[in-house]
């Protein structure tokens, strides 16, 4: 383990317990957990996750925005301001299946064109959810944690494998996560 796994880690686990909080504060750690992560991801060779954390990063700023109401898409703002949680479209769907498809398929054949990277497909995949999760988060869509359910497992395999034991975990943790931020985003979407 090295210190950079370590705090990429502790900044995780408070990313992700924001994030299940659906508070605000998420997206300052969200800022930090891209940066850090862009880092080790480009030093385990895992590029198309690198693009994703600067994506990630981008998405952040974006999300803060939406969140907070600075750019309004239509959504109904809660009484303190702030976006409520909501339901992902059923016409976004099939065009969510499609991007995480495509998005896979284009990655894997650009990482193996370049050649640098051990699993194509699997950092492919895993760069694909993250990019349409990411989008979902912003928006608030509860459903978000459904990308995040798929690629945790992948993301553990992908840290044990490359000697990160802390990020492993943190994945595994948010895993978790991922399940009681279900029946929590949807019990507060309900309540909206």
């Amino acid at each position: 383990m090295n210190i950079l796994d370590i705090l990429g880690a502790a900044i995780g686990l408070v990313y992700v317990f924001s994030e299940y909080r659906a508070s605000r504060w998420f997206w300052p750690s969200s800022l930090l957990m891209a940066a850090f992560y862009a880092v080790i991801n480009f030093r385990i060779g895992w590029y198309a996750n690198t693009g994703i954390c600067v994506y990630n990063f981008v998405m952040s700023v974006y999300g803060l925005l939406v969140w907070r109401g600075v750019v309004e898409s239509g959504k109904r703002k809660a009484e303190s301001g702030e976006r409520p949680i909501g339901s992902c479209p059923a016409r976004y769907w099939p065009w969510l299946i499609l991007a995480t498809a495509a998005l896979t398929v284009a990655f894997r054949f650009v990482l193996a064109l370049l050649g640098e990277t051990t699993m194509p497909w699997l950092d492919g995949a895993v760069a694909a959810l993250g990019i349409v999760g990411m989008w979902m988060l912003a928006q608030k869509y509860w459903q978000q944690w459904l990308f995040w359910l798929v690629s945790e497992p992948l993301l553990v395999y992908i840290y044990l494998s490359t000697g990160y034991p802390a990020s492993a975990a943190m994945y595994a943790v948010y895993e978790v996560f991922c399940i009681m931020g279900i029946i929590r985003w949807r019990k507060l979407r309900i309540e909206n």
